[in-house]
């Protein structure tokens, strides 16, 4: 995917289907529905993270590969996002 804002509503959203994404620098993913401080991002380097009101939006700004790890349900789901 191009540069664009890619929404995850963590409610509704089956993450163990969600195993890999492919965006272009300056694409932002945003995760609706989660605590502050929840997700990491390794290596942080490449992103630029933000927390506001139930919504964490990971924008991509450098190009490589990031592991996004999200808890949810005692589990820890982890999808990895090639930045080119």
């Amino acid at each position: 995917m191009g540069a664009i804002r890619y929404d995850v509503d963590l409610q509704n959203t089956e993450l163990a289907l969600l195993k890999s994404m492919c965006f272009a620098t300056g694409a932002v993913l945003r995760l609706q529905g989660i605590g502050p401080g929840l997700v990491t991002v390794e290596p942080a380097s490449l992103v630029s993270q933000s927390y506001e009101a139930g919504v964490v939006d990971i924008r991509f700004v450098r190009r490589g590969t990031v592991t996004v790890n999200i808890p949810q349900d005692e589990q820890t789901y982890t999808v990895t996002v090639v930045i080119r």
